[in-house]
Formats: C-alpha cells, sequence, structure tokens
C-alpha cells in the first residue's frame, strides 16, 4: 500500500508496527499510522476488525506484543504517565457521577488534571458549548446530545495534542450529531489532532482529513476519502456493491466484506 506524501507538519501520533495478540488470537497485525498536528484522522473497520485494540493500545490500557507508540514523541510504553497528561479521551458511552451537577462535574475533573477553573470560567465554557442552562443540573438529568458535549469538554479541558473519540456522535440525532461535529472542528482549529472510530462513512468523508480502513487486524487502505474512493472505484469488488457514483460506504464494503460481524 503506497502511503500519501505528507504535508511536512509535525507528527502528533506515531504507530509503528503495531501488533497485539490475545493468546494465540492476533487483533492487530503490524499496524503503522501517522496522524500530523491539527489533523482529524478517522480509523474505520467492521466489528472485531481490531479498532479497540488499536485504541486502546495508544491509551496504555494494554500492552502490545511489538510495535510503539509515540505521542508528540512521547513513547507510550516508556513514559505512559507522561504522554497520557497530553491526551484527551472520550469514550463511547461516558458516565460522570450521576448526582453531580455539571458545573461540579467540570470543577472535579479540572482540578485533577491541576487546572484551577473559577465559577465564572467554569459558566463560560458550559454557555461556550450550550450548556449553561443545565450548569446545576445533575448529570443524570442530560440528554444524550447534552451528555456527549460534557464529555468533549472534559475530554479537552486541560488542552490535549491529541484526541481519542470513540464512536462520539452514536446514538445521536442529527441536530446533535452536527453540533459535535463542530465541536471536533473547533479543537483542530485549536491546535488539536483527533483520532476518531466511526461506523458512519458519512461522518468520517464528512469530518475526517484523511481515514484508515482496518480488518482482520489489518491496515486496508489509508489517504483522504475522496483519494480513497478515486484509488478503489475500480475494483471488482467495490463494483459489486455499488450503486450509481462509488461512495466511501461502497469502498469500505467492498474491501472488508458485506457479511454482518457481532
Amino acid at each position: 500500500m503506497t502511503e500519501p506524501q505528507r504535508s511536512g507538519k509535525p507528527l502528533i501520533l506515531e504507530v509503528k508496527g503495531l501488533s497485539v495478540a490475545y493468546g494465540t488470537k492476533i487483533a492487530v497485525d503490524e499496524v503503522s499510522l501517522e496522524i500530523e498536528r491539527g489533523e482529524i484522522f478517522g480509523l474505520l473497520g467492521p466489528n472485531g476488525a481490531g479498532k479497540t485494540s488499536i485504541m486502546s493500545s495508544i491509551e496504555a490500557l494494554i500492552k502490545p506484543r511489538s510495535g510503539q507508540v509515540l505521542i508528540d514523541g512521547i513513547d507510550i510504553t516508556d513514559n505512559p504517565q507522561r504522554a497520557k497528561a497530553i491526551m484527551g479521551v472520550q469514550l463511547q458511552a461516558t458516565s460522570f457521577q450521576s448526582e453531580l451537577t455539571i458545573r461540579q462535574i467540570v470543577s472535579l475533573y479540572s482540578g485533577l488534571y491541576g487546572i484551577r477553573l473559577s465559577r465564572r470560567e467554569i459558566d463560560e465554557r458550559l454557555e461556550d458549548i450550550g450548556l449553561s442552562n443545565e450548569a446545576g443540573k445533575p448529570f443524570k438529568q442530560l440528554s444524550g446530545g447534552q451528555q456527549q458535549r460534557l464529555a468533549l469538554l472534559i475530554a479537552v479541558i486541560h488542552n490535549p495534542v491529541l484526541l481519542l473519540l470513540d464512536e462520539p456522535t452514536s446514538g445521536l440525532d442529527p441536530q446533535s450529531r452536527r453540533q459535535l461535529w463542530g465541536r471536533i472542528e473547533h479543537v483542530r482549529q485549536a491546535g488539536g489532532s483527533i483520532l476518531l472510530t466511526t461506523h458512519s462513512m458519512e461522518e468520517a468523508q464528512t469530518v475526517c482529513d484523511r481515514v484508515a480502513i482496518i480488518d482482520h487486524g489489518k491496515l486496508v487502505t489509508c489517504d483522504t476519502p475522496n483519494r480513497i474512493i478515486e484509488k478503489h472505484k475500480d475494483d471488482v469488488r467495490v463494483k459489486n456493491v455499488a450503486h450509481g457514483d462509488v461512495t466511501l460506504e461502497d469502498v469500505f464494503i467492498g474491501l472488508t466484506g458485506s457479511e454482518i460481524r457481532d
């Protein structure tokens, strides 16, 4: 597979020859990826393709069998605490202390990151994400979209150089999804880099600068969404599933298969 030429921007994430195994099962097989400063990068793949293992390795939640992960030049294995300090993570299902108010949650987590925020500063941040009227409400009273907005605020409260998002818009209505896309773009404009997983090809094509398709633990293809479509549009597997103009979803299904995976 030929990688596209880099723009020359600093690398924020380097995944080099990453392999992850659970007993005899190879979950990730020699995967290499690079993410530049200010880039939104999508990690795509069917269920069980290896996305979670890659994300968990980057977060230092699991130890890979081989390979190296560098966050802004910091080796995640050699210096996990230092690397984690410059990362932000938003999981697919984020749950905070249900009885705490939104304002209390922001105060708590900013303190955990060593950031002192006054009540006024907290309220300004909540206003910025459209939650000023909910500042005194307990977390359990928020809608799904409101919870995702709060989770993203907490994930970037310490201005991380790399933000990891696991299915950030899963279960959201179209309005909430579009709002979250705008927040992700705001993080990028502020200088952050984003790695996200998604099953939405529309989301990947709209939001991501580049995407990588993973299947059976291997990197299948990596480039901008438009270049991936152009590169694979004449593949017979893609042609067989396309209806009209080839889309990123057609390429994804053509390269990974149409069978449903649990």
